[in-house]
């Protein structure tokens, strides 16, 4: 019987039984979780026999939403490469493929099986970046009979309150002013206290149409073969949606590709990706995106490494090949954008995730999973979707995400629809975007106008309209867009949600004094598309 224990700085554990001396290594599991694969973070400095690190693919990630194929084999596959590059750093890992007889596919399960199994003396986990996940490791700590601590994932410029922080006693919580603050912050482009090119945002200089030229250079290939993954998903019966042509993968798994497309990225797209970074064509699928998104939702590359390579490149080039407007804009993305979404999800969750504020209710159209449409935009940016597992902001906010809109489709399902098919997708990045920025379920809490629009702008961005069957200029009729019928109709709808904001003014004003018979027939093509959105 153990009559006493206690712990030393040494590393060891003293347990006293009938009066007999045991030594006792204390052992501390670290748990990494899919999209904590940083390799620089302080835990991996130094290897210690006494720190395991488990790490387990489970059923519990691939089905709490139906992902696309990219998406689990690409984190499947990232997830192990990490795990190999530990083990060859002297690390000690615990890897639980899919199919492994040991795995519970649940992550309380698991743990608590690894615990027992290698005499665990102390529990350790970085900071989950999902709420579910946050969740579910605080209860399982509350549970444990020993020691558990949580660690940052030292990847975010922000904290997770930083965000709350900031906005704390203001009414509205604008990007642009929290953007200028961690520019300020993190002195990043700035001179002498002011905005390096005298002013803090170049966003109308970003948004020109491209239309065959500047040329985009030959895209790097990343062709990871993960034959052995869709044959594990196909063989444990794991549901997905999307497409993966001849079993190779093309997104980065490892730091050694997200750095090369990262070099990629600022030696040949990053000097035209300020004007054409709201662009789309039906020839091309990634134009002048970095293509990093995955590399870095996942942390396999930091916000702090790209950034700081892209601002290198430009002061480095010798001939003023990018402007400032290319750079800022780039940069916002990142440290704007994305921090500022993150801070958003951490101060509105739980809550957030139900928000429908303008009660919409209908069902997302099935084309959103088959392309099956004849509106050229949607066809093509859903395909799109469907083969790469990718779609750039505009896409997603313009054309998909506009048309879930303008149709009064419920969140719900557009948020379970953007979540599965995009490989860049976790939950924190993804619902603040769409619940919010997109579908303006939160009432304005991201977005100060619903991001809606009709056919004109499909046509002033892409080359979607040239070859539709659809006429972007007319609103009524049997080839008429159909987004010009919804786009007045869902203003018709919903303008008393919106009679208070002054950015929507002027469209209601239009509204107002549009023709009562014309009004009425534009609502009636609007409800037959609501109605029958596989006729479209």
């Amino acid at each position: 019987m153990i009559r006493m224990a206690h712990f030393k700085k040494n590393g060891c554990k003293k347990l006293y039984s009938n009066n007999q001396l045991k030594v006792i290594p204390m052992k501390t599991l670290r748990l990494i979780l899919g999209d904590q694969l940083n390799r620089n973070h302080s835990w991996f400095n130094t290897p210690d026999q006494n720190k395991l690190y488990f790490m387990a693919e489970m059923r519990q990630e691939t089905d709490y939403v139906t992902h696309h194929i990219q998406k689990i084999i690409g984190f499947f596959a990232a997830m192990r490469a990490f795990a190999e590059d530990l083990r060859e750093q002297g690390h000690e890992v615990i890897y639980l493929n899919l199919d492994h007889p040991d795995n519970t596919q649940d992550l309380q399960a698991n743990l608590l099986a690894q615990i027992k199994k290698h005499h665990i003396t102390q529990f350790e986990y970085l900071e989950p970046d999902e709420f579910r996940l946050d969740h579910q490791l605080k209860n399982i700590c509350k549970n444990l009979d020993l020691p558990s601590h949580c660690e940052d994932t030292e990847h975010f410029y922000t904290s997770k309150k930083e965000l709350e922080e900031f906005f704390q006693g203001k009414k509205q919580m604008i990007m642009e002013s929290f953007y200028r603050s961690m520019r300020k912050k993190h002195q990043i482009l700035m001179l002498d206290g002011k905005p390096e090119g005298d002013q803090w945002n170049f966003d109308q200089d970003n948004r020109k149409k491209w239309k065959g030229s500047p040329d985009i250079p030959a895209i790097v290939h990343c062709n990871n073969e993960v034959g052995d993954l869709i044959k594990l998903l196909k063989k444990e019966g794991v549901n997905s949606i999307g497409n993966l042509q001849n079993e190779t993968l093309d997104w980065p798994i490892n730091l050694t590709q997200a750095e090369n497309l990262l070099d990629y990225f600022c030696e040949h797209l990053l000097e035209n990706f300020g004007n054409y970074q709201d662009a789309m064509h039906t020839q091309e699928h990634f134009l002048f995106h970095s293509r990093l998104s995955f590399a870095l939702n996942t942390k396999i590359i930091s916000p702090k490494r790209v950034i700081d390579k892209a601002i290198e490149t430009y002061r480095k080039q010798t001939s003023p090949k990018i402007s400032m407007n290319q750079l800022e804009g780039f940069v916002r993305q990142i440290l704007g954008w994305r921090e500022y979404m993150r801070g958003i999800y951490w101060k509105e969750m739980p809550t957030y995730k139900n928000l429908n504020r303008l009660e919409n209710q209908n069902a997302l159209p099935d084309f959103y999973w088959t392309a099956d449409t004849k509106m050229n935009c949607m066809h093509h940016a859903i395909k799109q979707s469907l083969d790469h597992a990718y779609a750039h902001h505009i896409q997603r906010l313009m054309i998909t995400g506009n048309y879930a809109l303008l149709t009064q489709s419920h969140p719900d399902q557009v948020d379970q629809w953007y979540l599965g098919i995009y490989i860049d997708a976790i939950e924190w990045v993804e619902l603040p975007n769409t619940r919010g920025m997109s579908q303006w379920a939160d009432g304005g809490i991201v977005a100060t106008k619903p991001y809606v629009s009709s056919g004109n702008y499909i046509q002033k961005m892409s080359n979607y309209c040239d070859s539709c069957q659809y006429n972007h200029k007319k609103k009524t009729g049997e080839d008429a867009c159909p987004f010009n019928s919804l786009y007045w109709n869902f203003l018709s709808e919903k303008q008393a949600h919106f009679s208070k904001n002054n950015r929507m003014a002027m469209m209601l004003s239009l509204l107002r004094k549009m023709d009562k018979n014309e009004l009425s027939d534009i609502k009636k093509r609007a409800q037959h598309i609501m109605a029958n959105p596989q006729l479209y």
